[in-house]
């Protein structure tokens, strides 16, 4: 389980435009934002990443960077990218399976095509939304075992104006005995 105020597990992908994305040398000011999601044959997935796409700039005007990241193959995800048609958002690609579980994120195998005709993965990670301090320590975690219900990106671009000014610290990190 990932802790909050902990190093997280290392992470680095290829991107489609970016070159490869490697967290810990990612030099964001505040934080970068990793949303995983499920890939090319999730419909809402595409939705999500059109707003977080839109809200990209805002995001960096705090100091935070943003990528998203699945398990697609780069063709795959060059559809995602083109069809979410954000050119700011990173989009990287390749994700290790056993790097989505380290990351605490739910593998789900294939039910065939999806409602939009297109093939699932044989195994595929479920969604999950992290903000990590450029020290490579958790400072929040959304994880999802569904499509649906996900963080709201804009509810997050008002709260990094709290978080930021205030230098609220990250919440849950306490381990000991309860």
């Amino acid at each position: 389980m990932l802790v909050p105020r902990q190093k997280t597990p290392d992470l680095e992908v290829p991107t489609l435009s970016h070159g490869n994305f490697n967290l810990a040398a990612d030099n964001a000011k505040h934080f970068t934002l990793v949303t995983f999601y499920r890939g090319l044959h999730c419909p809402i997935c595409a939705s999500y990443l059109k707003e977080l796409g839109r809200l990209t700039p805002e995001f960096e005007e705090r100091g935070v960077k943003t990528i998203a990241i699945s398990s697609d193959a780069e063709d795959r995800t060059r559809e995602m990218a083109d069809k979410v048609g954000t050119p700011g958002l990173r989009f990287g690609y390749g994700l290790p399976l056993s790097v989505a579980r380290a990351w605490g994120l739910a593998i789900s195998t294939s039910r065939g095509k999806t409602s939009i005709g297109i093939e699932e993965p044989a195994l595929f990670s479920e969604p999950g939304v992290f903000l990590i301090r450029p020290d490579q320590t958790l400072y929040y975690a959304s994880v999802q075992t569904m499509p649906f219900v996900r963080p709201v990106f804009k509810e997050m671009v008002q709260a990094l104006d709290f978080a930021i000014s205030k230098d609220y610290p990250a919440r849950g990190e306490y381990t000991g005995p309860v």
